[in-house]
């Protein structure tokens, strides 16, 4: 198989800002290589293209697997695309332990939607990124924003790591849950609720629709004893029926409301700064990992002291702070 021919950074860079779907996907592909070349490339990319990018409304997607995520941003994409609006959707996926690649096809989920010429999706593995949000996801973002996307939705594993991550990146934050699974918190964190700009009570439809509304009074009665958000912002609670196509258009609305009234105030501009500065420190941190177990002395002793801590010869503290101190001299 010939192997392909490797592209400019201004190829890169015009394949992106063209809005061709082939040339999104290769520099995507370029963000989310570990090669220290690629590295390099794709932080000159960034920087090309990082003047067209902000313009979009970020949307995070979350909730318990099975809650039907899936179907929902499908039907949602569709309204989308209804509104005359280019939708980028971005997945994060649950990574194989043994692999490291995607467990799900996100695009065999989303199949009406993917065929779309104004709709985006890709899917990324989650790796071993700290809850599940993969490490590029951010950068990703953007290039699909410097591509002309102007929605894009970023759907997480949802199983209560990676909402945090998430949440530090979108403008807003759509909880999705069930009713009638249970105990109506169904164990979703307190801290994740917290979080939510709205919470969509999905597969509100036959015989769940009575079990639904009572659902959602309870969740109404919840988020009126957390703190007020201090951007002003009430969080509602919507049902819905992706199946159906039912609620949705309801959904849209609010979102439609919460991106007026959030520039008004100024809070939708102030919550894009504070997210910069914290992906400042996410990508300090995440080269100093990276930069760390690149290091000869760390690479020379790493497996070394990994068998003293396995044979009880020394300590996990001890053995981290020998190693980093190898690491500064």
């Amino acid at each position: 198989m010939k192997k392909r021919r490797r592209l400019s950074l201004e190829e890169y860079q015009e394949g992106v800002l063209s809005g061709s779907r082939v040339g999104l996907s290769r520099a995507i592909t370029l963000v989310e290589s570990t090669l220290d070349s690629d590295n390099e490339l794709a932080a000159q990319l960034i920087d090309k293209i990082y003047d067209y990018t902000g313009k979009s409304f970020r949307i995070g997607i979350t909730g318990v697997p099975g809650v039907g995520k899936s179907t929902f941003i499908e039907v949602f994409g569709q309204l989308v695309l209804e509104n005359k609006k280019k939708l980028a959707v971005l997945t994060i996926d649950p990574s194989s332990q043994k692999t490291g690649g995607s467990i799900l096809g996100d695009k065999t989920r989303m199949e009406k939607l993917s065929r779309s010429a104004d709709a985006f999706i890709r899917p990324s593995p989650s790796g071993d990124a700290l809850g599940g949000v993969a490490h590029k996801t951010r950068e990703t973002m953007l290039l699909c924003e410097a591509a002309g996307y102007d929605f894009i939705l970023i759907e997480t594993v949802g199983v209560g790591q990676s909402e945090t991550s998430v949440k530090n990146m979108v403008d807003f934050f759509l909880l999705l849950m069930l009713a009638g699974a249970g105990d109506e918190l169904q164990g979703i964190k307190k801290g994740i609720m917290e979080m939510a700009d709205a919470i969509a009570i999905n597969k509100a439809d036959g015989d769940n629709i009575d079990r639904a509304q009572k659902a959602k009074k309870e969740y109404q009665n919840a988020l009126h004893l957390f703190p007020a958000n201090e951007n002003g912002w009430v969080p509602e609670v919507k049902t819905c029926s992706a199946v159906n196509s039912e609620g949705l258009v309801e959904i849209f609305q609010l979102l439609d409301k919460f991106q007026v009234e959030q520039k008004q105030t100024g809070y939708f501009a102030l919550n894009r700064k504070e997210q910069a500065i914290h992906w400042m420190h996410q990508t300090i941190h995440h080269f100093l990992k990276q930069n760390f177990y690149k290091s000869p002395e760390v690479l020379k002793n790493l497996s070394k002291f990994e068998d003293e801590v396995r044979q009880g010869n020394k300590h996990s503290v001890k053995a981290a702070r020998t190693l980093l101190n190898q690491y500064y001299k």
